[in-house]
């Protein structure tokens, strides 16, 4: 029995060998006895996929047991590493692209749970309400206990038009949510609103970091300063980060050339880099505000801790997400890939960004603001005319991404006072 378990473990040796050459880690191991522990745990695993391929009840193929067991090896590693087969690898390059079909929110595994990051605004995941930090405890009936975030995106994502059933735990509310989501085309729009708000304070809302997000920024910038921007309000809330190219490239738009914006450090000194702002012309001369929440994450958390510690814009809100690590995508040999962390984000003055997030030099929770009527008023008896139309009013106020009234948030009113007391002192001195 021995010899026939030997003789059916030499093909899978091969496979196994040829899986973790991959970029010679072996060959890169520190020393001898190191090498000789992993090949001494390689035989173990080859032996046991021998083992179920030979006495299994069903017959398996063998790149099933491989990629299965690459899909426990990474979930093994942290929430963020993954094995992804080639269907989730050709999800992933779609998902970079800015165009796909889902319901519309981040996702991760937190403290073991399935979690939204946040939903992406005026996607259907948007529109149903749901928030960051709720737990996905179900998909289609189905307990999320165990589940890999490959497969939980895999389960979320299908044809537009079809419904998903979800149900959320919402423990900041005590809350138990069986919601129905139908999928649709979920577009990235990187920069969602530029404008005027008033006094001369300009708002720019940017919603994900993708490839072109730096130079609508950029253009965003441009406009405003034509328009006679004297302060800025950068809205970052809900915002789960994207591309670090493109977080670097948006935040040296404020930040003076030769002045780091974020460094990572791995296990490697070729994985430690630090990103210095190279722009020649950056914002210098205007005070900004930053807002920030939980469902702030990743590359806006690297945008709001370099302005924060070069002292070019205050936060305000709550503490963000603190999603601060570098997956790097390795492509393998058969269309699949591995999204392994690689290195953790670091803010210009040292801070871990990773599982602590930035912390808002002004904290100020989201309330909704709304004006009592006078005492003693009576309430002014409506046609069914003006009700309609005032229904129609919030309808259409809804789907804005800020509030027509924009003092209805409260946060936003803050960042304008902050920038209007900036502004008062700069032109008395101080006081």
């Amino acid at each position: 029995m021995k010899a026939k378990f030997t003789r059916a473990a030499a093909p899978i040796v091969m496979v196994t060998a040829l899986i973790f050459g991959i970029h010679s880690i072996v060959s890169s191991a520190a020393d001898k006895g190191k090498k000789d522990d992993l090949y001494r745990q390689v035989e173990l695993f080859s032996d046991s996929l021998a083992i179920i391929q030979s006495e299994y009840v069903d017959e398996v193929e063998p790149k099933d047991l491989i990629y299965g067991s690459l899909k426990g090896m990474l979930s093994s590693l942290d929430p963020h590493s993954q094995f992804m087969d080639p269907d989730a690898y050709n999800e992933l390059k779609v998902d970079t692209e800015g165009k796909f079909g889902g319901l519309g929110i981040e996702i991760t595994v937190k403290d073991g749970l399935l979690t939204i990051i946040t939903p992406i605004e005026g996607t259907p995941a948007w529109k149903a309400g749901l928030k960051p930090n709720d737990r996905i405890v179900k998909i289609d009936q189905e307990i999320t206990r165990d589940m890999t975030l490959t497969d939980a995106v895999k389960k979320l994502r299908g044809k537009p038009g079809e419904a998903v059933n979800i149900t959320i735990l919402r423990e900041s509310e005590k809350k138990v949510l069986d919601l129905k989501i139908v999928r649709d085309i979920i577009k990235i729009v990187n920069i969602r609103e530029a404008r005027i708000l008033e006094d001369n304070i300009g708002f720019i809302r940017v919603i994900e970091f993708r490839e072109n997000t730096a130079k609508e920024m950029n253009s965003a910038l441009e406009d405003l300063k034509k328009q006679g921007m004297s302060a800025l309000i950068i809205d970052l809330r809900n915002n789960p980060g994207g591309l670090l190219d493109s977080a670097v490239k948006a935040t040296e738009c404020f930040i003076e050339k030769g002045k780091p914006i974020v460094s990572t450090k791995g296990r490697r000194p070729d994985q430690n880099m630090e990103f210095i702002s190279g722009a020649a012309h950056p914002i210098a001369d205007i005070p900004i505000v930053v807002l920030i929440n939980e469902g702030s994450a990743s590359g806006s958390e690297i945008m709001a801790g370099a302005l924060q510690d070069h002292k070019r814009a205050i936060i305000l809100g709550t503490k963000s997400f603190g999603k601060g690590s570098v997956q790097t995508v390795i492509p393998l040999r058969d269309g699949s890939a591995l999204r392994l962390t690689t290195s953790k984000y670091f803010t210009p003055s040292g801070r871990l960004i990773h599982g602590k997030g930035i912390v808002p030099d002004i904290t100020v929770e989201t309330a909704r603001i709304e004006t009592p009527p006078a005492e003693g008023a009576e309430p002014k008896p409506q046609s069914p005319d003006e009700v309609f139309e005032q229904f129609e009013k919030k309808e259409e106020a809804a789907k804005q991404p800020l509030p027509k009234e924009f003092k209805d948030d409260n946060q936003l009113t803050r960042a304008l006072d902050v920038l209007r007391a900036v502004r008062i002192y700069n032109e008395r001195g101080k006081i």
